[in-house]
């Protein structure tokens, strides 16, 4: 492992010397090839075997799937409202606009009653980019995810943090909350949906589905709302592009209307899922992703100071 870090370190020198390509600032300048060896290694090596964030201007390159992240900000493990946790993952960073983001929701969630701020679990590590275990997204610096547990503790340990565990929302497999779920919920997640930098919410259905029986008010909100499989610890928000970010690619707008009637088809779905196709084919196993797989100002990124 030492020789093959070396190896990258080297290779990466290399790349960061020569000329070519789109730099980070935009300007256009003679094209490079990427190296070859560097360009099929994996990305999720590469990107998870850096400890510290680039000395670059803050910048989101790519998809939230496909990307890395440029000038990365490292969340403070605890603030007046929140508590980083699961601190050994080193996944606190984000691009500027996400740590202000989560600071302002948390000062928002601390107005719940029972809530002193927000748990906050994985966003991003220090160069983005895939992880070494876990999600698909979470590479570009715009993605976190918020515990639904209620932070009543903001003096947790780093070993309490390792060891605590979310709660759980759901019942019968996602189709409904359970008796955990509480109107201080349906209020954070609203408050995090009606933040304009926010373009998706993900939650498990049973969720979404009672905040659209629960919500009296302007129901617009719940657009940004979608139910996904999971997300019934926590629930994951993802921000828009930052505004100016060329290299940065937005997700598809949710569909038009609030998404209630669409949740509802999820729930059904759950209670009475459909008869198994007996001539579907298995889906071929994922291939990782590769450096060259990413955008091409991801390997300066990764070979910035």
């Amino acid at each position: 492992m030492i020789r093959f870090l070396t190896t990258i370190s080297l290779v990466l020198a290399l790349a960061a010397c020569g000329g070519g390509g789109r730099d980070i600032s935009g300007a256009r300048a003679p094209a490079r090839p990427l190296d070859p060896v560097l360009s099929s290694k994996e990305a999720k090596q590469l990107f998870g075997a850096k400890s510290d964030a680039s000395t670059q201007k803050a910048q989101p390159f790519g998809g939230y799937a496909k990307g890395c992240l440029a000038g990365g900000v490292q969340l403070a493990e605890t603030g007046p409202t929140w508590q980083a946790m699961r601190l050994s993952r080193n996944r606190n960073w984000g691009h500027p606009d996400l740590i202000d983001y989560v600071q302002d929701l948390s000062r928002k969630a601390a107005q719940q009653p029972g809530w002193n701020g927000l748990y906050l679990g994985d966003f991003s590590q220090p160069r983005g980019g895939p992880m070494l275990t876990g999600h698909r997204s979470h590479q570009i610096g715009l993605d976190a995810d918020i515990w639904l547990r209620p932070a009543d503790n903001l003096s947790l340990s780093a070993k309490a943090r390792e060891n605590i565990s979310s709660i759980s929302m759901r019942r019968a497999a996602g189709a409904y909350t359970n008796d955990k779920w509480t109107k201080q919920h349906h209020e954070i997640v609203k408050a995090a949906a009606s933040d304009p930098r926010v373009a998706r919410i993900f939650i498990f259905p049973g969720a979404k589905v009672q905040m659209c029986k629960d919500e009296k008010g302007d129901k617009s909100w719940l657009r940004k709302v979608r139910p996904w499989w999971g997300h019934h610890y926590h629930f994951h928000v993802r921000l828009s592009c930052p505004k100016g970010a060329a290299g940065c690619v937005d997700q598809a707008a949710p569909p038009p209307g609030d998404g209630c009637k669409e949740a509802e088809g999820w729930v059904d779905r759950i209670l009475n899922p459909p008869p198994p196709d007996p001539n579907a084919k298995p889906s071929p196993p994922r291939r990782e992703l590769t450096l060259g797989d990413l955008p091409r100002a991801c390997a300066d990124v990764l070979a910035a100071n």
